[in-house]
């Protein structure tokens, strides 16, 4: 049975293996996109703080759901780019246009994050601190 990704049929195995796609291209993006790399970090960094900070669980709730969103964003950021430029061999505005717009979804998303995170850490810091 033919297991590519233009088969129609459902089966668990198809479903399975649809997880290593996935695997891959985390795999991918980690290797290839600095700035991923970066928001992962910064996610972890997010995590311990909560930890250390004994933050509840709907900040925790919060938290994961903001830091992996901004993976996400960015995994498609790198996704949208790629696609661009396999479809555009020469400098395009509209092909610029759009490689800048999904970077501004990014960074939009990450300035509310960061944001939010400032709601939800610095009063508990302001009060570790005082």
């Amino acid at each position: 049975m033919n297991m590519d990704s233009k088969e129609t049929r459902f089966g668990f195995f198809r479903f399975l293996k649809s997880f290593g796609y996935a695997a891959h291209g985390i795999r991918s993006v980690w290797a290839t996109e600095q700035n991923f790399r970066i928001h992962s970090c910064v996610g972890i960094v997010v995590f311990l703080l909560a930890y250390m900070l004994s933050v509840s669980t709907m900040e925790w709730i919060t938290l994961v759901i903001l830091v992996f969103s901004v993976l996400s964003l960015e995994t498609m950021n790198t996704a949208i780019e790629k696609a661009v430029d396999l479809s555009v061999k020469e400098y395009h505005p509209l092909a610029k246009a759009a490689k800048d717009l999904a970077s501004a979804a990014v960074l939009l998303f990450a300035i509310c994050t960061a944001i939010i995170g400032g709601i939800i850490f610095i009063p508990k810091l302001v009060e570790l601190l005082l």
